[in-house]
C-alpha cells in the first residue's frame, strides 16, 4: 500500500488544538508519520495525495456499542415494553438463516465506514461480525454473547462459549479483537457471570455486558418483581437474591475489571458510580437508544465527573434506525452539558480509550493507526469542533482505516 498523504482546510488532531490548513502523513504501514499544518508536512516520492479544502479531517470515530449483526431489521420490531420487544427481536433473530447473518454484518461495516465510523465494539451471538471485520479489513472488538439465566446452565453455557470462542480466534488480527458478553442480568445467572468473566481473563479475552438499562431489570434485582421475575419464575429459575442494584450485581459476581465495558448504565446511583470507577470499568453510553426505549437518561455527568472512561455508542438499528454516531454526540452533549471538544472526544479518543485501544486509534498521533474521517464542513458560525458537531452523514467525504480508503463521497481537489 502507497503512503498517504490527507491536507484539509482543517486537522483535529483531538490530542492537541485543531490546526488550520493542516495535513496527515501516514506510511506504508497503515500508521501515522507525521500531523501538522500543511506547509510542514512532507509528501514523499510515490505518496497518494488527497486535499478536502472545505473539510475536517479528524480520527476516525469509534462507536462504543453496536450489534451489526441485526443489520436489515430497523422498523421490524414494534413492541412498546422493553420485555416485549426483547422477545419480538429474538423470534425475528431466529426466523433469519445463518447465511444472512454474514452479509447483515459485512452491510453494518459498510454503513459505518459511510458515517465516518472506523472501529466498532460489537456485541452478538452469530459470530458474523469478527468474521465481518476480519474479511473486509475493518478494526474492532467483537463481544460473542453468552446466555443461560438458569444454574444449571452454568456447563453447558460456558462449554458453548468456549467452542465459539475457539472457533472465532482465527478472525483475530491486530485490528480485530475477540472479546466476551456475558449478556445481561435477566438473561444470565449469578454463577455464570462469575465463571465467564474468570474464563474470559484468563484467556486475554475483554467483556462487555449490558446493564442498569431497564426499570424492568431494577425491578427485576431490587424486588423480584416484574415482567423479567414473571419469565424466571414461569421456567423454576430461582430469583436473584439478596436484592441489590444491578451494578451492585455485577460487582458482587466479580465481573466488574478495567476490562469490562458496561452498556448503557441509565439508572446508577452515586455508590454504584463509585463502584464502577473504583474497579476501573467502562461504560457506552448510548444516549438516543435509551430515550428510543423511554429508559431515561444516563447520568452522564456525573459520570465525566468521576472519572469513568465513557464513550459514546449507537446500539443497533432496530432501536434507532439509522446509526449516525455523531447525532449521539449531540445528544449527549445536550444532556451532559459538556463542550465541543469533550463531546468530540466521547466518539474518538474516549471511546478508544472505554474499549480498551487508546494506545493505538482515536486521536491524529505519530504511531497510531491512520484511521481518518474527512466530514465537509457545514456552513455558519462557530470553531470546526463545533462545525463537525453539526454535520450529517452526508457530510462524510472520506474514511480511511489504516491509511486504506475505505469510503468515498467527493470530488478531490
Amino acid at each position: 500500500m502507497p503512503a498517504l498523504r490527507v491536507s484539509a482546510g482543517w486537522v483535529l488532531p483531538v490530542a492537541g488544538p485543531p490546526i488550520a490548513d493542516g495535513a496527515v502523513l501516514a506510511g506504508p504501514d497503515g500508521r501515522i508519520r507525521q500531523v501538522g499544518p500543511d506547509r510542514e508536512v512532507p509528501s514523499p516520492p510515490g505518496v497518494r495525495a488527497l486535499r478536502f479544502p472545505e473539510a475536517a479531517l479528524l480520527p476516525g470515530l469509534v462507536n462504543t456499542h453496536t450489534h451489526l449483526e441485526l443489520t436489515g431489521f430497523d422498523g421490524m420490531v414494534e413492541a412498546e415494553e422493553f420485555p416485549d420487544w426483547l422477545r419480538e427481536l429474538r423470534a425475528l433473530k431466529e426466523r433469519r438463516p445463518a447465511e444472512e447473518y454474514l452479509a447483515a454484518a459485512r452491510a453494518g461495516v459498510l454503513d459505518c465506514w459511510s458515517a465516518g465510523v472506523t472501529t466498532v465494539a460489537d456485541t452478538g451471538d452469530s459470530g458474523a461480525v469478527i468474521q465481518a471485520l476480519a474479511e473486509l479489513g475493518g478494526s474492532g472488538v467483537a463481544y460473542q454473547e453468552v446466555f443461560g439465566p438458569h444454574p444449571d446452565q452454568l456447563e453447558p453455557s460456558l462449554a458453548g462459549l468456549r467452542r465459539r470462542v475457539a472457533a472465532l480466534r482465527r478472525f483475530e488480527s491486530d485490528r480485530v479483537r475477540l472479546g466476551v458478553s456475558p449478556h445481561a442480568p435477566y438473561t444470565v445467572s449469578g454463577p455464570l457471570y462469575r465463571e465467564t468473566v474468570r474464563w474470559a481473563r484468563r484467556e486475554g479475552l475483554p467483556i462487555a455486558v449490558h446493564v442498569a438499562e431497564s426499570l424492568a431489570e431494577v425491578e427485576f434485582l431490587t424486588a423480584g418483581a416484574g415482567a423479567f421475575a414473571e419469565a424466571w419464575r414461569s421456567r423454576g429459575i430461582p430469583l436473584p437474591n439478596p436484592p441489590c442494584s444491578p451494578i451492585a450485581w455485577l460487582a458482587r459476581h466479580d465481573v466488574l475489571c478495567p476490562d469490562t465495558l458496561c452498556i448503557h448504565v441509565i439508572h446508577a446511583d452515586p455508590d454504584d458510580l463509585a463502584r464502577l470507577a473504583a474497579a476501573g470499568a467502562a461504560v457506552a453510553h448510548c444516549p438516543l437508544s435509551n430515550r428510543r426505549h423511554r429508559h431515561g437518561d444516563a447520568r452522564l455527568a456525573a459520570m465525566l465527573a468521576a472519572g469513568l472512561r465513557v464513550g459514546v455508542g449507537t446500539d443497533s438499528v432496530v432501536s434507532v434506525g439509522c446509526l449516525d454516531l455523531l447525532a449521539e454526540a449531540r445528544a449527549a452533549r445536550a444532556l451532559a452539558g459538556v463542550g465541543a471538544e469533550t463531546a468530540l472526544d466521547l466518539v474518538t479518543a474516549s471511546a478508544a480509550r472505554a474499549i480498551g485501544l487508546g494506545d493505538r486509534i482515536g486521536t491524529l498521533e505519530e504511531g497510531k493507526w491512520a484511521d481518518l474521517a474527512v466530514i465537509r464542513l457545514p456552513a455558519g458560525p462557530g470553531s470546526p469542533v463545533e462545525r463537525v458537531l453539526g454535520a450529517g452523514r452526508e457530510d462524510v467525504m472520506a474514511t480511511f482505516v489504516g491509511g486504506r480508503e475505505v469510503f468515498a463521497r467527493r470530488n478531490v481537489v
